[in-house]
C-alpha cells in the first residue's frame, strides 16, 4: 500500500517508518497515497485528517485529545473511513480488556499512567479510553519524567486485596504491529470515525 505518513521525523514516526516499509508498504506523498497514517500533534491532526479526506484518502490516527466528533462527521460526509487508537501497542489493548473485565468484579479502581514528559497530553488517550471502559469515573494520575515511554496500571482495591493489571512500553516499535493491523484492516472500515484496537481483534 502507498502510504503517507505524517510526524515522520518524530519519535513514533522515526520507528514507524522502517517499520511500514519492512511490512511492505510504500511512503509517498499525499497525492500518490491510498492512505495517510498521523502521529503528530493535536493541534495540526484535524487539519491533516481533512486534507487527506478531500482527496479521497482513509485515514489511520495515532495522535490523541483530537475533535473525535468532527473527524467521523468528516469522514462520513466523504464515505471514508478512519481509524484511531488511544495505543497501538496490542499488550496495552489487552490490559484495557482485562480491567474491563475486572472492573465487573471489583469496581473500586484508580488508573497511574506514565509517559515521557515529553507528552503533552494528560491524561494520555490510553487511560481516557480504560476510565470508560472500567466505568465508575476512576481517578487518573499522570506522571511525566524521562527515560518512560509508555506505561500504565490499572489498580482495583477491595477488602484485604488489590489487583493490579500492568502493561508496559519500553520501546515505540511496540505500536508498529497495531498500526500494520489498522492498516489491514481499514478497507473493511464503514464511513466514519472507528475507534480502539480492540475494534480490530
Amino acid at each position: 500500500m502507498k502510504l503517507t505518513l505524517n510526524g515522520r521525523g518524530g519519535k513514533v514516526g522515526r520507528v514507524l517508518a522502517p517499520g511500514l516499509e519492512a511490512a511492505g508498504h510504500e511512503l509517498v506523498e499525499l497525492e500518490a497515497a491510498d492512505a495517510m497514517v498521523d502521529f503528530t500533534a493535536p493541534e495540526v491532526v484535524e487539519a491533516n485528517v481533512a486534507a487527506a479526506l478531500e482527496r479521497g484518502v482513509p485515514c489511520v490516527i495515532g495522535t490523541t485529545s483530537f475533535d473525535q466528533a468532527r473527524v467521523d462527521a468528516l469522514a462520513r460526509d466523504r464515505g471514508l473511513a478512519c481509524f484511531h487508537a488511544p495505543n497501538f501497542a496490542l499488550g496495552a489493548v489487552l490490559m484495557m480488556r482485562f480491567a474491563r473485565e475486572a472492573a465487573a468484579h471489583m469496581p473500586r479502581a484508580a488508573i497511574v499512567e506514565m509517559h515521557n514528559e515529553a507528552k503533552k497530553d494528560a491524561p494520555s488517550g490510553t487511560a481516557k479510553a480504560t476510565a470508560e471502559l472500567v466505568g465508575g469515573d476512576p481517578e487518573i494520575y499522570s506522571v511525566r519524567l524521562p527515560g518512560l515511554v509508555a506505561h500504565q496500571e490499572v489498580l482495583f482495591g477491595g477488602d484485604g486485596q488489590l489487583l493490579t493489571i500492568r502493561h508496559d512500553t519500553f520501546s515505540r516499535e511496540a505500536f508498529v504491529p497495531g498500526v500494520v493491523l489498522a492498516l489491514e484492516r481499514l478497507g473493511a472500515l464503514p464511513p466514519g470515525l472507528t475507534v480502539g484496537l480492540d475494534a480490530l481483534l
